[in-house]
């Protein structure tokens, strides 16, 4: 998600897991609700009943996961084929974005607001974060200058690690940006400048030998930190996730698509070599581009296919282990809400789900997805239809064994935390309906991470007692 200057910010729940009847249990009272989207209909056939049922919170929705589930050591993510495994079951993902943890963490006055959102986020059920392991040059910098970094903002990130453990979150760890929020390639453009380089414009960050330098140095700093809180060093800690490239790279001065290629092709190679245990991505937006002329179809706009990036292309460079989309309707198609949102979404998320099947052989993961409360016509019912409609296309791939992977929520935030709100936050207190949407993904999720091993892909039909349940409804 693009974010401007003005909005960068100048308990342990224990072992959760309980018997299987009462996951199911909790299962069949938010199937009743009825919440899915069917058909291709789009508003009118969503979710009125959800509003009755109380909001899950930590105490009343602990037991989302089967008993074994609690029972699994906590090691790395592995990809295995077009999906994610943990200790040797598939692991689809349920999850959201919450990118300044980090800074808050730096200062005690808002480090409990990291503890509440980890907190909050189990509560229903939510398994990975991504959020931002950078800070270039910026009030509360982690890295100050090349290769100068702030020994209070990396023990924060030492907190923000630790503390997601806690809860049984992973981290998507993100290494630098592409706007100019909390430095990004900007901010090694203006590092660059100061050491007497002489660069043309922000793009310059992916061809420039010396800039390709202060990037590597940075992530082989970060990759080899000990955490001063777990003593573990980041690259060995399964609590991280995966790593990612950039936040949403593009080099519009290259439509070709060449200068990212390439750029791309070092860095992949560059972390798995330092880091081949944990999971790597770009961190794209998922944009075709000219290596696949008949997939343009699919973007937003033809502005999206002259930004430098090329999906299909991009993911096939080795090193890179899955693929990131994001979902944007109402920047990219029209700011006023329609059904025209959700059309777009289903057709967006289908083909890459496909192309990730067909092209890639490896998962998708819609990193950034929701709607803005700064939308014409915006009202929450609508926001709960586009939240449902895809995590049912997520679910209709899962339940065939497909690429898609999962989706990561733009974004969670805590109570208190409003003026940090670019128009997308989710305060789960503040949002019952979605909160039980969210609940439920999560639920079908773990059922579907619990009751089947590697050994049996969803798509040979084993015969489970709470199959029915999943598939309520035929989704």
């Amino acid at each position: 998600m693009w974010l401007t200057d003005s909005e960068n910010m100048d308990t342990h729940v224990g072992k959760l897991g309980s018997k299987v009847f009462f996951s199911v249990a909790i299962f069949v009272i938010l199937v009743q609700s009825s919440i899915w989207v069917s058909g291709d209909g789009g508003l009118e056939t969503l979710v009125e009943d959800v509003a009755d049922h109380p909001s899950y919170s930590t105490s009343n929705y602990a037991g989302y996961e089967m008993d074994e589930l609690g029972d699994d050591p906590w090691t790395m993510v592995k990809k295995k084929g077009n999906q994610f495994v943990v200790n040797d079951k598939p692991f689809y993902v349920n999850g959201f974005n919450t990118y300044w943890l980090m800074v808050f963490a730096v200062d005690q006055s808002t480090r409990g607001k990291v503890t509440e959102v980890f907190q909050q986020a189990a509560s229903v059920g939510l398994t990975v974060c991504r959020t931002w392991a950078f800070n270039d040059g910026q009030w509360r910098a982690l890295q100050k200058s090349p290769s100068v970094y702030d020994e209070e903002v990396f023990k924060a990130l030492d907190f923000v690690i630790s503390e997601a453990r806690k809860f049984k979150i992973r981290l998507i760890l993100s290494l630098s940006n592409n706007w100019e929020g909390y430095g990004g390639k900007a901010q090694y453009i203006k590092w660059g400048k100061e050491a007497g380089l002489t660069l043309a414009n922000d793009d310059d960050f992916f061809s420039h030998p010396t800039l390709r330098s202060y990037y590597k140095a940075n992530v082989k700093t970060v990759l080899n930190r000990v955490n001063t809180i777990t003593n573990i060093t980041y690259k060995e800690d399964p609590t991280i996730f995966a790593w990612e490239l950039m936040n949403e790279p593009r080099c519009t001065s290259d439509p070709t698509g060449d200068k990212l290629q390439s750029w791309i092709q070092e860095m992949a190679v560059y972390v798995k070599s330092m880091d081949p245990k944990h999971l790597l991505e770009i961190g794209l937006e998922g944009f075709y581009g000219p290596s696949t002329p008949e997939k343009v179809q699919f973007n937003p706009n033809t502005y999206s296919q002259q930004v430098g990036t090329d999906f299909i292309r991009n993911h096939m460079i080795l090193g890179v282990d899955f693929a990131s989309v994001h979902i944007y309707a109402d920047s990219w198609v029209s700011q006023t809400i329609s059904d025209a949102h959700i059309n777009f979404t289903k057709s967006w998320m289908e083909a890459h789900i496909e192309d990730s099947e067909k092209y890639l052989g490896m998962p998708v993961v819609f990193a950034e997805f929701g709607v803005s409360t700064r939308d014409n016509g915006y009202n929450s019912t609508f926001r709960d239809a586009y939240i449902s409609s895809v995590y049912k296309i997520l679910l209709n791939s899962t339940k065939k064994g497909g690429s898609g992977a999962g989706s990561l929520l733009w974004q969670l935030f805590p109570d208190g935390t409003d003026y940090m709100d670019d128009g997308y936050a989710i305060v789960l207190s503040k949002s019952p309906s979605t909160s039980n949407l969210i609940a439920l993904q999560s639920t079908r999720l773990s059922m579907f991470n619990s009751m089947c091993g590697w050994n049996c892909r969803w798509s040979c039909h084993k015969k489970h007692p709470v199959d029915a349940l999943l598939f309520h409804d035929e989704l």
